[in-house]
């Protein structure tokens, strides 16, 4: 099989990995380099300048030894059977790199033979593409659960990012679907990234000579709707990982039936608006203070498909409403729908002087279609309905229009047209 017809299928093998954005990472060559990493992050997303931005999105191989019954991959199914060799696919990445196809490099694989079999090769092809070929673009690399701590720590020293799939969200769910893997060796390797990664923060504020490890952080990905667990379990799970392995973020991946197994279950089609309701929640609990157990609970064990997270927390706790914009601090101002982290900021820096009203908010960039509800301005209400959630939630709805909608999923451009 020749280079091109390897590329076809391990280009389109990978597709279902979504974790392949990026940031905060920087690096930068000396003279004969190619390829510089910004802080913007490079991968097939936006930018922080708003470039669009690609990478070479490819498996090393689809040859598995496992059998999962979510991937297409698995060692059971009927499709064709391909790897590349490490100069292969570095020759790829600098090609392609010259002829402004590509900004970087995702690389992932099958299991091919053993983790660590398969580890040693990702980590030759990265080894070769910073020391011999002198790349300075971005890559990010994902970690074979159950590879040695040696290779894991060698990864780290040449790969801008690197993340470990836990890909279900529970260990029954993983036995069940995936047998031959097992929570341990996936929550090992997180483990010691999240220790490794802090450990060379600090020694870097001593020493700037110190080499980089995984500057921008670690990820992972699970896949939604695959498995019985609820949203609650979910987002408790995500939380636990954010606080213990110093995770950068968690990517959730709808559910997309390719494979029949009894062990699936059968959905007409991917659970999108699930998914994107995951990525709200996700967000609140990174940037607005919220805990799992606020967003949902066991009462309460899936988000709401029709509104988001927060607007829903809102109408459960019209106690906590509503909240004087002239006088609130920082916190309770994230609690209100429509008033994100960069508006919260302003109002609290504003306000020091001048009186808020509504049209100043808006100016400011409130989302007044949805804070009205849930706000004073000076002991003044926008909208008398604090006491009506059911009338307010109808006008949420009403208003939602564009933001209900699920974003674009990540597309990944063919190099062969």
């Amino acid at each position: 099989m020749d280079t091109l017809d390897k590329l076809k299928i391990l280009t389109g093998s990978a597709r279902y990995d979504a974790s392949c954005a990026s940031s905060g990472s920087s690096r930068s060559g000396g003279e004969g380099s190619l390829g510089n990493a910004s802080s913007g992050g490079i991968c097939h997303s936006w930018s922080d300048d708003g470039r669009c931005i690609s990478l070479l999105k490819v498996l090393l191989s689809n040859d598995c030894r496992y059998d999962c019954a979510y991937c297409v991959n698995r060692s059971s199914n009927p499709v064709e059977r391909t790897s590349f060799t490490v100069e292969e696919l570095v020759g790829l990445t600098i090609r392609f790199y010259r002829r402004n196809y590509i900004e970087g490099l995702f690389l992932s694989s099958a299991v091919e033979k053993s983790p660590d079999y398969t580890m040693e090769k990702m980590v030759a092809v990265v080894r070769r593409l910073r020391q011999e070929e002198k790349f300075f673009g971005y890559i990010h690399m994902k970690i074979i659960p159950g590879c040695s701590r040696e290779l894991v720590k060698e990864a780290g020293l040449y790969a801008d990012r690197l993340s470990v799939n836990i890909e279900l969200p529970s260990g029954d769910s993983l036995s069940r679907l995936a047998p031959q893997k097992r929570k341990e060796s996936i929550l090992k390797p997180m483990a010691l990234l999240g220790e490794t990664i802090s450990a060379n923060r600090l020694e870097r504020k001593k020493s700037r000579s110190v080499p980089r490890f995984s500057p921008a952080g670690q990820s992972t990905q699970m896949i939604i709707g695959a498995s019985p667990e609820s949203d609650h379990r979910i987002l408790l799970l995500s939380q636990g990982l954010y606080k213990k392995v110093n995770l950068k973020r968690v990517y959730y991946s709808a559910y997309v039936p390719v494979n029949h197994d009894n062990r699936l279950p059968v959905l007409a089609k991917p659970p999108l608006k699930r998914e994107h309701r995951l990525y709200q929640a996700d967000w609140l609990l990174r940037n607005y203070g919220f805990s799992a157990d606020e967003i949902l609970s066991r009462e309460h064990p899936f988000l709401d498909e029709h509104l988001d997270p927060k607007a829903a927390w809102a109408l459960r706790h019209p106690e906590f409403f509503p909240v004087d914009i002239n006088r609130a601090d920082y916190a309770a101002l994230l609690r209100v729908p429509g008033i994100g982290v960069t508006s919260a900021k302003r109002i609290v820096a504003a306000r020091r002087y001048a009186v808020f009203t509504p049209d100043g908010l808006k100016k400011i960039g409130v989302v007044m279609k949805r804070a009205r509800y849930f706000i004073t301005c000076s002991g003044k209400p926008v909208e008398r309905l604090f006491d009506r959630p059911a009338l307010i939630r109808r006008k949420l709805l009403a208003a939602e229009t564009d933001t209900s909608q699920p974003p674009l999923k990540q597309r990944q451009i063919s190099l062969f047209q």
